[in-house]
């Protein structure tokens, strides 16, 4: 499986300490999509957009792929990658990790968006494992949504 990462400014720290984290798994094929240095007036569309993209474009070729964004709050973040077709960005930014369960098991979401704002590096590694070890459900109702979404 190969990880898109994105991030601005807000959130580079952590990407690269999840990034190292990644690496260090030696489980996937890990491609850094930005920002490469901290740059404080830097636009998170210019490295977010390209991580949709990715995922998007592995997805109409049916190899897999999930993309992880980081921002301020993640939000605008989220906007820019669902705007790509195909792509399903869901915001974490902390409390209850059931979401994260929901967002693969029902949603079968493949871009996971981070509040790095409001996240430590250890609750973003928690959160990327347990979404990394939750499947999709396929149940027909599941499915039939996603198919509606995607027309």
């Amino acid at each position: 499986m190969k990880i898109y990462l994105g991030t601005d400014h807000a959130g580079f720290k952590k990407k690269e300490v999840l990034k190292k984290y990644l690496e260090s798994l030696k489980k996937f094929e890990i491609m850094d999509c930005g920002a490469f240095k901290y740059d404080q007036v830097d636009d998170y569309p210019d490295f977010i957009r390209p991580v949709a993209e990715h995922v998007s474009i592995d997805l109409k070729n049916n190899k897999e792929s999930l993309g992880f964004i980081f921002g301020g709050s993640g939000q605008g973040e989220a906007i820019v990658a669902n705007r790509i077709k195909g792509i399903r960005a869901i915001v974490y930014y902390g409390g209850s990790t059931e979401i994260i369960k929901l967002s693969k098991e029902h949603n079968n979401a493949n871009i996971l968006s981070f509040g790095a704002k409001f996240l430590t590096e250890k609750e973003i590694i928690e959160v990327v494992n347990l979404w990394l070890n939750t499947d999709f459900t396929n149940d027909e109702r599941h499915v039939r949504r996603i198919e509606k979404i995607d027309k």
